[in-house]
């Protein structure tokens, strides 16, 4: 210490100068080499390639490498830097005999750099060769040994290294040339790439064999005068043949990787997809494909979600199609017209708000509210249908009607809690056409919502009967990512394990496609609950599936918007969706969440909560079903003893009076219901000297609403059309006695309808029966 104060007091300048080139030399290396884009790569849960995307200065410039492969580390430092480990970024005897060698040729003709001086060569972009640059070159090199180890300069060699055309990097060669990873190739293909950065211009894949082939077999002999490879190695490598054209990268998971790069450009992402899952998938996608375009349907998306976890196993943007008909569309991330997907979720907001019990009877009759008329995919009546089979068997109507009486606002509002971002619109907007289609979703968001359906009851009992407030979190395709499901909690954020549970086990029962009807009689099959849709006009076609485990969703259509007359969920999703679930591992069904239901007397009619006077049986329903309203269809009737009529004390001794329990629906659910239902059984009569004036004993059928309006039309010859009314009475023997604008204009018996061909305006219709009754509807014909 003290010499190098007594040196810097007797030489101040020569220190002065000395600390500031001190300063220069550690200042002289930029703090980071390379600031090229690089590509965008993509890999499966186990590290296998999926994709790319190509860098934006257009070269295939893998991020970079992590370790280099051993094979070739020794192969690049027998052919370029034999003494690398043992120089401090620059040989002084490599360098003295290129120089003579340029001074006899009066050009330069040999480099004599190591590979860190290259390095160097390459993160400046090759700057004309001279010596003040080669100066420079052994300047920075020298700092870049002070910064890195020697293994961190040797990856940067293998990460920026050219190999020819618009290839960089050792990892981007490898698949470009072999179609393997770097650590897969044989003592050939790797000397192969090691003495193509040596001169990459020249020295192509497919050209100039013969130099290129050269130049190997002199590195491989090279190796075995080493005693690196053995004789019988080296005698094989040598006959090898060169790479002959460029491989493609994989395109295992095109649509992932594109949008991958979305949100990580120019990063190395290994996903969270299942690399065998994804080819079985993406192999099932293109046999359904080329069974669909038959039907002129190009386009197609399947993505599968791990329940527990919310990771993303397989994702299929679109089918093996071509551009002409849109091969380019992420159809997981479109937003579609929904159909009836939207169902499930409105069937259970409903059984958790207590408003709804799982076998509940709903009208199903014709239905006009404020204008809107929805219909049934068959255009039949069932008059009334308990709930769960309207969700099965995807009836509009009843869905219309329930919409309706659980508030379209709440509901919307339930959908915005699921976060499903394309349902970002009010209420009004959508009207009650929400339920059947009007609003749009996408496949990612749905599948999501399911997962968070099937993650409410999987967690339920593991967290000892809470919640998280989290459960509809958006699924990660990020291997090591760890999905937030929120904080635990007692109340439910959305729905309750009960209601999330009975709406899955509702959809097992949901009439599975033609091929697999038999499901339930072979042990190998498995429980799903699913659930299809169709929108108007056969745009889309929808398939979802939950089990404990995994969430398959699928969406069919063109992508363009055409519909198609054929394309339907059950015939044009669902058969992909079972596919996709059979090559997936076997699940037990739900645990059932005991705490989170309550047993209750269920009236084995109606679906209601029990009265006395209804034939009951215990079923269990939600939590909240306590507070649903008791059965409205059974009603106490007295009847005289041959209980052929109904009579009451003004007719009949009370000796001579019983009384019996009667399933009694509103007379236009009524006639609907009996055209399906064979033992519904009509109120008796009452006898004719016991006849009683009673409210609601008749309807209409055709017009249901109070004041409606109508078209006339032409027929085939010519003529205006009739409108027809009908109207049902619960006595069949009644008289119907009809007046259109207050003029008697004829009666009816056992069949009452009534044609009319009334003028443009508005007119008004009364119908009386011989009891009393009476019906006023009001028509405007336009």
């Amino acid at each position: 210490m003290n010499n190098i104060l007594n040196f810097i007091q007797q030489h101040k300048i020569k220190a002065i100068i000395l600390f500031f080139l001190m300063i220069a030399y550690y200042n002289c290396l930029p703090q980071k080499l390379f600031l090229a884009p690089t590509s965008t790569v993509v890999t499966a849960n186990n590290n296998e390639l999926l994709g790319a995307v190509i860098a934006d200065d257009g070269q295939w410039r893998f991020p970079e490498i992590s370790s280099v492969p051993k094979k070739f580390e020794v192969c690049i430092l027998q052919f370029e830097d034999a003494h690398f480990y043992q120089h401090f970024g620059f040989n002084p005897i490599s360098i003295g005999k290129a120089f003579v060698e340029n001074i006899k040729a009066k050009r330069i003709i040999r480099g004599g750099s190591t590979l860190t001086q290259q390095v160097i060569r390459l993160s400046r972009k090759n700057k004309k060769r001279s010596y003040l640059e080669k100066l420079q070159e052994l300047v920075l090199a020298t700092r870049l040994e002070f910064r890195l180890s020697k293994q961190e300069i040797l990856k940067l060699y293998t990460s920026y290294a050219p190999f020819g055309g618009n290839v960089v990097g050792l990892e981007m060669a490898s698949w470009r040339y072999f179609g393997l990873q770097p650590n897969q190739l044989s003592w050939a293909e790797t000397a192969t790439l090691a003495v193509l950065p040596n001169a990459p211009s020249l020295i192509y894949p497919g050209k100039n064999q013969q130099k290129l082939k050269e130049k190997r077999n002199r590195l491989l002999k090279k190796l075995h005068q080493q005693k690196i490879i053995d004789k019988i190695t080296y005698e094989l490598a040598l006959e090898e043949s060169l790479p002959q054209k460029p491989y493609a990268l994989p395109k295992t998971a095109t649509h992932f990787v594109q949008e991958v790069a979305k949100k990580y450009k120019g990063n190395l992402v290994q996903s969270s997809i299942n690399i065998q899952l994804q080819k079985q998938v993406n192999s099932l996608v293109k046999q359904h494909y080329l069974r669909q375009k038959q039907n002129e349907v190009y386009n197609m998306a399947v993505l599968v979600l791990d329940v527990a976890t919310r990771k993303v196993l397989a994702y299929v943007g679109n089918s093996p199609t071509d551009k002409q008909h849109q091969k380019d569309v992420n159809n997981i991330i479109a937003p579609r017209s929904t159909g009836s997907v939207l169902k499930p979720f409105l069937y259970a907001q409903m059984l958790t708000s207590g408003k709804l019990l799982p076998t509940q009877l709903i009208a199903d009759v014709p239905t006009e509210i404020a204008g809107y008329t929805p219909k049934n995919f068959d255009l039949s009546f069932d008059g009334a249908v308990p709930v769960n089979e309207a969700l099965t068997r995807s009836l509009n109507i009843p869905s219309v009607r329930l919409l309706q009486s659980y508030g379209l606002e709440k509901f919307n509002e339930n959908l915005k809690d699921y976060k499903i971002k394309h349902v970002n619109k009010s209420a009004d907007y959508y009207g009650l056409s929400l339920i059947l289609g009007g609003a749009e979703a996408s496949l990612w968001d749905l599948c999501k919502t399911f997962a968070g359906y099937g993650g409410i009851v999987n967690n339920y009992e593991k967290l000892n009967h809470q919640y998280y407030s989290n459960e509809y979190v958006s699924p990660s395709f990020i291997k090591n990512d760890k999905i937030g499901l929120g904080n635990t909690q007692n109340s439910y954020q959305t729905i309750d394990a009960g209601s999330a549970f009975l709406t899955l086990n509702t959809l097992t029962e949901v009439n599975r496609p033609y091929t697999d009807q038999a499901w339930k009689y072979f042990d190998s099959s498995q429980k799903i609950g699913w659930k299809t849709g169709t929108s108007f006009g056969n745009k889309d076609a929808w398939a979802i599936g939950v089990t404990p485990k995994y969430v398959v969703g699928v969406w069919v259509g063109n992508s363009d918007g055409e519909g198609r007359a054929d394309l339907t969920g059950v015939g044009s999703a669902a058969p992909l969706m079972f596919a996709v679930f059979d090559v997936l591992p076997k699940s037990e069904w739900f645990l059932e969440p005991y705490e989170a239901l309550i047993e209750e007397n269920i009236c084995e009619k109606s679906g209601y909560l029990a009265l006395p006077i209804c034939k009951s049986v215990v079923k269990k329903i939600p939590k909240n079903g306590v507070n649903a309203k008791p059965c409205p269809y059974h009603k106490q009737i007295s009847v005289d003893v041959s209980e052929n009529f109904q009579v009451n004390t003004n007719c009949e001794s009370v000796t001579n009076i019983k009384t019996k329990t009667w399933f009694v629906l509103p007379p236009l659910m009524a006639h609907y219901y009996q055209q399906k239902n064979a033992d519904y059984s009509v109120l008796p009569n009452y006898r004719n000297d016991c006849n009683q004036l009673e409210n609601n004993v008749m309807d209409f059928v055709f017009p249901t609403k109070k004041r409606s309006k109508r078209s006339l039309t032409k027929g085939e010859d010519g003529q205006i059309n009739p409108i027809v009314l009908k109207v049902t009475h619960s006595n069949a023997n009644a008289i119907l006695y009809w007046y259109l604008n207050d003029v008697f204009i004829g009666d009816t018996t056992q069949y009452h309808e009534k044609e009319i061909k009334p003028k443009k305006g508005i007119h008004k219709i009364i119908v009386i029966d011989n009891f009393g009754n009476q019906k006023t509807r009001f028509i405007e014909v336009m």
